[in-house]
């Protein structure tokens, strides 16, 4: 699939107004309401060139959303990405020099030695993500895909996705062999500890539904951490429930070992194979098959394939009894 392959559909904000900050870190707003409460963040432009975080952002400040209870942090991420974003070649402001999403340790985050565009800003907004309790953070996909919610390994992220509730598939993996995403950092990646968070996957980078899908997820999470009530949200933000849930668990990743990899036919995600050995790809001119029947594939692409990347992901479907998110079934039908 070329870079060109899907349509520029939404139109790009213009995110300098929001320059400065309200928190000491440039283009990072927290508000604060003075009565306890959890501290609430909402991240965007994780990825420059994923744009509907950042008209969500971009329209909760512009709105003048403020936090009834606790704290409430808006954030624009790579801006230095973003602000190089082309139409002709759309897929290349994902980063600058490294893909933000993959430097969440900290042993990477204090090691002086190394300097990128990226780390430089994941360093600058550190010490507003230490004291974050609830992060979500608004992504897209390279294909156009269902919306998913990515919760990371841990119950309690299953769990949180489950209780805001859409989108309809949670994904559970343990992440990427890159490096640690910001949703995995610090507390949110520890079982014992209460932090919690949230990757939310909207749909196709450029297409309208992905902002739709984004101001929805949004305004459920920040409606289940308790810091708004519905009546502070822009009007029509929240969308109908989907009818069920399903949470699907990746038990092992594809990563390219080199440039020779493709697919055996033009997958888009959440597909399911019924047979273990079915074949979906070659790498290197060998076969890759499915390791179990009811096999699904989590978001494929070759957008940006390259040796050491992700290509696509193996889940298997969560059946009741084998449920992460107990006590809640890992398929959830709505009343």
């Amino acid at each position: 699939m070329s870079e060109q392959a899907y349509p520029i559909e939404i139109d790009f904000p213009d995110i300098t107004v929001h320059a400065g900050g309200t928190s000491g870190v440039d283009y990072v707003h927290t508000f604060d309401s003075g009565v306890p409460g959890p501290h609430a963040m909402v991240n965007a432009l994780t990825h420059g060139n994923e744009v509907c975080g950042a008209i969500v952002v971009d329209a909760l400040l512009r709105h003048g959303i403020r936090p009834r209870r606790g704290r409430l942090t808006l954030s624009f991420a790579n801006v230095e990405a973003y602000s190089r974003f082309d139409r002709r070649a759309p897929d290349r402001s994902r980063f600058v020099d490294e893909d933000f999403n993959r430097v969440w340790t900290a042993a990477v985050l204090d090691d002086a030695s190394r300097r990128s565009v990226e780390l430089d800003r994941a360093r600058a907004m550190r010490p507003i993500v230490d004291t974050v309790d609830l992060l979500l953070d608004l992504h897209s996909m390279h294909e156009r895909s269902e919306p998913l919610i990515v919760a990371g390994p841990l119950r309690k992220g299953a769990k949180l996705a489950v209780d805001v509730g859409a989108p309809a598939t949670v994904v559970c993996d343990e992440g990427h062999p890159e490096g640690k995403r910001m949703r995995d950092y610090g507390g949110f990646g520890e079982a014992s500890d209460a932090k919690n968070a949230l990757l939310i996957e909207c749909g196709q980078h450029w297409e309208k539904r992905a902002v739709r899908v984004a101001r929805d997820s949004t305004a459920r999470f920040l409606l289940h951490a308790g810091v708004i009530a519905e009546a502070d949200l822009p009007e029509g933000w929240l969308a109908p429930l989907p009818p069920s849930m399903t949470v699907v668990r990746v038990t092992e990743p594809v990563v390219a070992r080199s440039m020779d990899f493709r697919f055996a036919g033009p997958y888009t995600g959440l597909e399911v194979f019924e047979k273990a050995g079915t074949v979906i790809g070659w790498s290197d001119g060998e076969p890759v098959v499915t390791p179990y029947d009811e096999c699904m594939l989590i978001m494929p692409s070759l957008r940006q394939l390259r040796p050491g990347v992700t290509v696509v992901r193996f889940g298997r479907i969560q059946r009741e009894d084998e449920s992460v998110v107990s006590p809640v079934q890992a398929s959830i039908e709505r009343a």
